[in-house]
C-alpha cells in the first residue's frame, strides 16, 4: 500500500479511493471564466483541478480563484520556484513541479518550505517529452528505465529537504511505456501515484489510450489519482475517467450502461436508443447497471444481472428486471418506461 498525502479535503493513497482529477483550459488569469470551468467539472463528478500559473498575473488570478473554488486547486509550475512559492501563499491544495527546472538546489528548498509550513504536498511530474538531457544520453530515448531514473532524482531533491509529502506521476505518450514505468516504480518506492497517459488526442483515441494505459494499471492494483488527457472539453476527461474506473471495477456510483452490438436479428434503431439511454442517464448516481439490448429472444437472458433493461422486438420491445419480464411496451414507450422504472428505483 502506498504512503498518504492530501489535496485539501481529498486523500490520496493509502488505500483512499482513487481520485479523478482534470485540468483547466481557461486563463489563470480569468477568474469568473476559471470559476465557472470548475463548477462545471465539479458537476460532471472532478474531485481536484489544476491550473497553470506560467506568470505572477497567473499567480494572482490563482489565489483569487483558490478563494472561491469548491474543488481543492493544484498550481502547474514550471521554471520559476517563486510561482510556486506565491501559489502556496495563495490557497494552492498542491504544487505539480518538476524539481530539476526550476533551479539549484536552494530554489527547490524554497519551495519545499513553503509547502512544508502549510501542509501542501508536491506532485513530482515526470514527463517523456522533457526529459533531463543526461537521461536522454544514457538511454537513447525516453524509456520506462530513464521515466523512473528521473523520477527518483527528482525525489531525492526534495528528499533532502526533509519533505516527504509527494506523490508522482511518470507520463509518456506511449502506452506500453507508461504501463512499464509505473510498474517498475512500484516496485520500489511507496509514494502514491498519480496515472496518466500524455497527449493522447482526441477524445475518441485519447480515451482508447487512456483506457489502456490507466485502466490496466489500476487492474493491476496501481495507482490513487488519475486525469485522463484529452484534447477536449475537461468534462470530457472527467467522464472518461469515471467510465475508466467503472470499468475497473473501483467505482459503483452511477450507472453501469451495457449494450448489445448490433447483428442481421435487430429490428430497432439500437444505437440510437443506446445514445438516448446514455444521455438521459448521465447524471444518475444510482449504482445500478441498465442493459439496452437489440433482441427480445437472447436480450433479457443475456442481460440477466442487470438491474433493469430494455430488449428491442420488431416496433416493440420488453422492460425486464434481473432477467424477468415486467411488461411489453411499443417501440416509443421503450425509453420513458425504463426512464420510470430506474426512478423508482
Amino acid at each position: 500500500m502506498t504512503r498518504q498525502i492530501h489535496a485539501g479535503n481529498v486523500l490520496i493513497g493509502g488505500g483512499a479511493p482513487v481520485s479523478i482529477q482534470s485540468m483547466l483550459n481557461t486563463a489563470t488569469t480569468d477568474v469568473e471564466g476559471s470559476l465557472k470551468q470548475i463548477r462545471e467539472l465539479q458537476k460532471a463528478g472532478c474531485q481536484i483541478a489544476r491550473l497553470a500559473v506560467p506568470d505572477r498575473d497567473a499567480a494572482r488570478g490563482f489565489a483569487e480563484i483558490a478563494s472561491e473554488s469548491p474543488l481543492p486547486l493544484v498550481a502547474d509550475i514550471h521554471f520559476d520556484h517563486r510561482l510556486a512559492i506565491l501559489a502556496a501563499e495563495g490557497g494552492a491544495s498542491k504544487i505539480r513541479i518538476n524539481p530539476g527546472n526550476i533551479g539549484d538546489a536552494g530554489k527547490v528548498r524554497e519551495v519545499a518550505d513553503a509547502c512544508k509550513e502549510r501542509g501542501i504536498p508536491i506532485r513530482i511530474g515526470v514527463n517523456g517529452g522533457s526529459l533531463e538531457k543526461p537521461l536522454l544520453e544514457k538511454y537513447g530515448h525516453p524509456t520506462a528505465d530513464a521515466l523512473v531514473e528521473s523520477a527518483f532524482g527528482h525525489l531525492e531533491l526534495l528528499e533532502k529537504c526533509g519533505f516527504y509529502d509527494m506523490c508522482v506521476s511518470m507520463k509518456s505518450s506511449g502506452v506500453p511505456t507508461t504501463i512499464a514505468a509505473y510498474r517498475l516504480f512500484s516496485e520500489k518506492s511507496d509514494y502514491p501515484l498519480h496515472l496518466g497517459v500524455t497527449e493522447t488526442g482526441s477524445v475518441y483515441m485519447g480515451t482508447i489510450k487512456s483506457a489502456m494505459g490507466i485502466g490496466g494499471l489500476l487492474c493491476l492494483g496501481i495507482g490513487d489519482t488519475l486525469r485522463v488527457s484529452l484534447t477536449a472539453d475537461p468534462v470530457e476527461e472527467v467522464h472518461a475517467a469515471k467510465a475508466i474506473l467503472k470499468a475497473a471495477g473501483l467505482r459503483k456510483d452511477g450507472v453501469n450502461l451495457i449494450s448489445c452490438p448490433t447483428c442481421g436479428r435487430t429490428k430497432i434503431d439500437l444505437i440510437g436508443l443506446v445514445g438516448q439511454v446514455e444521455k438521459a442517464l448521465e447524471d444518475c448516481d444510482k449504482p445500478i447497471t441498465v442493459a439496452v439490448m437489440g433482441c427480445v429472444v437472447n436480450g433479457p437472458g443475456e442481460a440477466r444481472e442487470a438491474d433493469v433493461g430494455i430488449a428491442g422486438g420488431d416496433g416493440c420491445g420488453l422492460l425486464f428486471a434481473k432477467g424477468e419480464l415486467i411488461q411489453k411496451y411499443s417501440y416509443d414507450e421503450l425509453l420513458p418506461a425504463l426512464l420510470a422504472y430506474i426512478e423508482k428505483l
